[in-house]
């Protein structure tokens, strides 16, 4: 059974049937370079058996930060495969939240990437007794850099080298003592609320989701997936990891976050995945250079888009497309789609999944007009990342899709969506009444409410906690309201006021390049993001799009009132987390004066 084996031993068993065909690929010095899956191997290998000659024991667990790349992954599975416990760390964490991490899970080693992640274990360095060392993988800046605490990534893997050759049975004894109910990863959640907690994930849980979602989402190893989301989010880990180490297909690591468009035209992945904002930006973007074309082109995109909306509308009603509408549909796509297509990067992708967050229909559905089959999927960390999800031959509008195979889904008395598969989380660490709220008889709480249809498709409609009461007792789900929102070109983000309140408001985020591309075309002046959100055109364009958006609502559910934040939020001040979800809490409180002058 799937849910017996263990990463180890799944690893290893594609590595035997795989040996020479790529697993990875990196840029260096501008080429695109493979590493076979031997290499992979051999890799992890060195590291495992380094580890575990320096004391690291069955259980305890070992920190990595740092960008996507392949050290990041190959000490990943390097410490699984001795017995130990990986714990990701967000690059973009502050000192304080890396210290927490490193202390809250008892890591006895940390993995950094270079000089700027190793500068924030100097802060607390003489507070961390319990590691016996850090080991940096980019020396740049570092070379000269002495600290018998410090060694270099290379130096393990020569040590390793030498503990093989002098220990050759050691890694896989190691390996065999792994049991599928062992620690595999500890994660922890971004949560919008309160210090994170950490969901331990057993090799059961992971490699139970490993054979799921890739029944859902086929794949074989001739596929290929771009890395670049944060390694340490289960949803990254999902493909680049665990579903990589069963499947054996391709994982190339983009060269830096700044360069995820280019290397996405340069690879042409056959599967997609992203969060949210990720997919809204290819949509404004696409809408930007449409809006600078000439007048025929701009004809011809927008018939063939009104042509491609028509058709997707019926696809994902599981309504019969007439012939005429596939044929004037198979010559939009050859004239128009098919070259976008090309120039994004996405001409061999069969799908491209939206993940970690909520997505608003409308952007699912510009994307299945212009020949790119999105599809959502729902899940969190706890259920080692996905419960459901559609299907690249059955996406249904409005829907994160059915239960993955083997997976159960209720919905609770008061709506809560409840989950139950062996995919759900072992505990959360140290916090074994966190754990007892969450799961109760096996079912995971999940604290999303939703429902599902008639076809056994979910449909969310908010977080638990994010329902607002208003003054008049009614109950709003404000996640529907700011998906609504978010599908305008020029809203980044919105988030929606009314708590125990007469009427609704909303903060609003503008999307800035789509802003100061309208503000650029219509000669409004300005130097600052703060002068662009305080620009009274800037103003009457949001209430534009505001009031449009409020036509298709019930009254009680119109927010009547917004408010431009004059500020751009980011991950590294903790006002979103690293899926770009903004923290609802931290905006009240920053806000506050803002929120009151609406009241």
């Amino acid at each position: 059974m799937v849910s017996d084996n263990t990463i180890p031993k799944m690893f290893a068993d594609t590595v035997s049937r795989s040996k020479q065909q790529v697993a990875m690929r990196v840029k260096k010095f501008g080429l695109w370079q493979d590493i076979s899956w031997e290499e992979y191997y051999t890799r992890v290998r060195y590291i495992g058996s380094a580890l575990a000659s320096m004391g690291l024991e069955r259980g305890q667990s070992v920190s990595i930060i740092g960008d996507n790349c392949w050290e990041w992954v190959t000490v990943d599975l390097g410490i699984q495969c001795v017995g130990g416990v990986a714990v990701g760390i967000y690059a973009t964490n502050a000192a304080p939240q890396v210290e927490y991490v490193i202390d809250h899970s008892d890591s006895v080693f940390f993995f950094v990437e270079n000089e700027e992640q190793l500068d924030k274990w100097l802060q607390f360095k003489e507070r961390t007794t319990k590691l016996k060392k850090v080991i940096v993988w980019d020396l740049e800046g570092l070379r000269d850099y002495n600290d018998p605490q410090v060694m270099s990534f290379q130096t393990l893997l020569n040590f390793g080298e030498k503990v093989c050759q002098a220990q050759p049975g050691l890694f896989d004894e190691r390996m065999q003592q792994v049991t599928p109910d062992d620690s595999s990863v500890l994660i922890y959640t971004s949560g919008t609320t309160g210090p994170p907690k950490g969901a331990v994930l057993t090799h059961r849980n992971m490699c139970w989701m490993a054979d799921s979602i890739l029944q859902a989402l086929p794949m074989t190893e001739k596929d290929e997936v771009m890395s670049f989301l944060p390694l340490c989010h289960i949803f990254e880990q999902l493909f680049s990891v665990i579903g990589h180490a069963y499947r054996g297909y391709i994982v190339n690591f983009i060269e830096s976050p700044d360069t995820v468009t280019q290397n996405m035209r340069e690879i042409s992945p056959t599967l997609g995945y992203a969060v949210p904002r990720i997919w809204e930006k290819y949509a404004s973007s696409i809408r930007i250079r449409m809006s600078d074309a000439d007048w025929l082109k701009k004809l011809v995109f927008n018939l063939s888009l009104a042509v491609g909306k028509k058709r997707a509308t019926l696809k994902m009603g599981f309504k019969r497309v007439p012939l005429y509408l596939e044929i004037l549909y198979g010559l939009a796509y050859f004239s128009v789609f098919r070259k976008l297509k090309e120039r994004l990067g996405f001409e061999r992708m069969r799908a491209a999944v939206s993940g970690a967050a909520p997505i608003s229909r409308d952007v699912v559905l510009f994307f299945q007009s212009i020949g790119i089959n999105m599809l959502e999927g729902y899940g969190q960390t706890e259920g080692t990342g996905v419960a459901c999800v559609c299907r690249p031959d059955n996406v249904k509008y409005g829907t994160v899709g059915p239960p993955l195979p083997g997976l159960k889904v209720k919905i609770a008395d008061d709506g809560e969506i409840l989950v139950k598969s062996p995919s759900v989380f072992k505990e959360y660490y140290k916090n074994p009444e966190a754990t007892a709220e969450t799961i109760v008889d096996g079912w995971l709480h999940s604290g999303d409410i939703g429902e599902l249809d008639e076809d056994g498709f979910l449909r969310i409609t908010d977080r638990k906690k994010d329902i607002i009461v208003t003054a008049g007792g009614k109950n709003i789900t404000p996640q529907y309201i700011e998906n609504k929102l978010k599908a305008s070109t020029y809203i980044n983000d919105a988030i929606v006021i009314g708590d125990q309140r007469k009427f609704l408001s909303v903060l609003i985020m503008i999307d800035e390049d789509t802003v100061v591309k309208y503000a650029q075309d219509n000669k409004i002046q300005f130097s600052t993001y703060r002068d662009l959100t305080q620009s009274e055109q800037i103003g009457e364009l949001i209430r534009g799009e505001l009031d449009a958006v409020n036509k298709t609502l019930s009254r009680v559910e119109q927010p009547k009132k917004f408010r431009i934040l004059p500020k751009k939020l980011y991950v590294e001040d903790g006002e979103v987390t690293p899926t770009m979800k903004v923290k609802r809490s931290f905006v009240h409180k920053a806000f506050s004066d803002l929120i009151e002058s609406m009241y």
